[in-house]
C-alpha cells in the first residue's frame, strides 16, 4: 500500500516533507531543514526506520490525545504523526506508515 512523500518549503524558507497515505491522508511530518538535501535524507531514514516497530514512541498528549514520533538509530526524530482520539487509531497509523513508506515516491512541491 505505497503512499507519497511530498517535499515542500515552509513559509520560513526551510524544507520538510510529509508522507501521505495511499487514500490522501496525512500520517507523518517532518521538522525543517536547511536544505534539500537534508530533508531528502530524512525520508530516505524514514523509509528505513519504519521498518523497526521500536523506533515508534506513542505518547499520550496534555489533551488526552496519542500522537507517535518516528526515530532515527541515534535516538533523533525523523517525523512527527496527527493526533489521535484513540490508542487503536495511533496504533493503526503507526502500522500505516510502516507500510506506505518503504514504496512511496517522493513529489516535490513547488
Amino acid at each position: 500500500m505505497p503512499g507519497k512523500f511530498e517535499v515542500y518549503k515552509d513559509k520560513a524558507g526551510e524544507y520538510r516533507f510529509r508522507l501521505k497515505a495511499a487514500n490522501g491522508q496525512n500520517i507523518l511530518s517532518s521538522e525543517g531543514y536547511s536544505g534539500k538535501s537534508a530533508c531528502m535524507n530524512g525520508i530516505e531514514s524514514v523509509k528505513k526506520n519504519s521498518q523497526d516497530s521500536g523506533r515508534f514512541d506513542k505518547r499520550k498528549t496534555a489533551s488526552g490525545k496519542y500522537r507517535f514520533d518516528l526515530t532515527s538509530s541515534n535516538g533523533q526524530v525523523v517525523g512527527t504523526s496527527q493526533s489521535y482520539a484513540s490508542t487503536s487509531g495511533c496504533n493503526n497509523g503507526m502500522k500505516s506508515v510502516a507500510a506506505c513508506a518503504p514504496g512511496a515516491r517522493t513529489d516535490e512541491l513547488s
